[in-house]
């Protein structure tokens, strides 16, 4: 069975080698990984895995009218990986796909619910969990603090991503979920529970039930307050003109419950990383990213704002869990607000 992943990257040399061994180690076949302007040797780095056959990689360079992240989905479309993949998975390096059915890979998520045709992947928001400094260390052992199972608010920390057979019925890639041709359907796919997914108009799921029972997507997405400069600095992939800022941090540093159920792969990740690792090419490149990032960070305490970014981050708590009353009441509000604002577009 082809699996594949799709994703983009710039300045995350530091993760590559465990989020690549993560996901071999789970099922994934082939890795279509592009990458933009980068500073820290991650685009020489993938050139390495390609060389040794572990990836394919293209470069991406940022510009034009389309963000990077939906330049490189534009171009895979026609690239022979996705031609030739049964499932595809459009994800990210700080999203780590965490199955819970059987023994925790891609082949027992698929058997649980052999008719589906596609799995919305629920994000669960792991939080900063206090971690200041960054260091060289695994990921997932560093932060095991993560959203609890009961949400609706912040809405963006209920948003899902896709695992999906290779279909006519789709158009194109997406970034959450593939695109439709016009007149068809999705299909036959499940939820985070292996449930029907009820018919949505975007990529989040609101329910009040528990929504990770199968499967979830741990979503790293803050990291070390001291890495979450450099990301503030690079800026979001796919909303160019969208800060990360103080907002974001808030929106996802959840940190209710300890989840370290991924965990059980984490023996079989180290010998994997540990295998890569065995390339000089490529350790001496891992090496240097890690130099690079924390150069990097250096160089960015000298600057006021993140500076002052970071000393807020660390007066920050964790962000609150609101009643659940509060957060269906908010929900409702988004709504009520959105249309509102639809209204008043059109009457310009």
């Amino acid at each position: 069975m082809r699996v594949l992943v799709i994703t983009t990257m710039r300045n995350e040399a530091p993760f590559i080698l465990e989020w690549l061994a993560y996901h071999q180690h789970i099922g994934v076949t082939d890795f279509l990984i592009y990458s933009n302007d980068c500073e820290d040797g991650t685009d020489a780095l993938l050139d390495r895995l390609a060389a040794i056959g572990h990836i394919h990689h293209v470069p991406n360079h940022a510009g034009g009218k389309k963000s990077v992240q939906w330049r490189a989905l534009s171009k895979a479309r026609n690239h022979a990986a996705v031609r030739d993949a049964e499932w595809i998975y459009v994800t990210d390096v700080d999203e780590f796909l965490c199955i819970h059915a059987g023994q925790g890979y891609i082949t027992d998520l698929i058997s649980a619910c052999p008719d589906a045709d596609g799995f919305a992947l629920p994000w669960r928001m792991f939080g900063n969990a206090g971690v200041q400094v960054f260091a060289d260390e695994p990921i997932l052992t560093q932060f095991t603090r993560a959203a609890p199972e009961h949400l609706l608010w912040p809405w963006r920390a209920v948003q899902f991503k896709s695992l999906y057979k290779t279909h006519a019925r789709y158009d194109r890639l997406g970034v959450h979920r593939p695109k439709l041709s016009d007149g068809t359907s999705y299909g036959r796919w499940v939820d985070g529970n292996g449930q029907p997914l009820p018919n949505l108009p975007g990529t989040v799921l609101p329910t009040t039930a528990p929504r990770y029972a199968m499967a979830q997507i741990n979503h790293y997405a803050l990291g070390a307050m001291e890495s979450f400069l450099v990301k503030v600095a690079r800026g979001r992939p796919n909303h160019t003109g969208d800060p990360i800022d103080l907002a974001y941090w808030s929106d996802r540093n959840l940190n209710d419950v300890e989840d370290r159920r991924i965990l059980r792969h984490q023996g079989a990740v180290a010998e994997r990383v540990a295998m890569l690792k065995k390339d000089a090419d490529l350790a001496h490149l891992h090496d240097a990213g890690v130099a690079w990032r924390k150069a990097r960070i250096a160089d960015l305490m000298t600057v006021s704002d993140s500076f002052y970014m970071f000393a807020r981050l660390l007066q920050m708590p964790p962000t609150q869990v609101l009643p659940m009353s509060r957060q269906r009441q908010l929900l409702q509000a988004l709504g009520k607000m959105r249309r509102a604002q639809m209204q008043r577009d059109m009457a310009r």
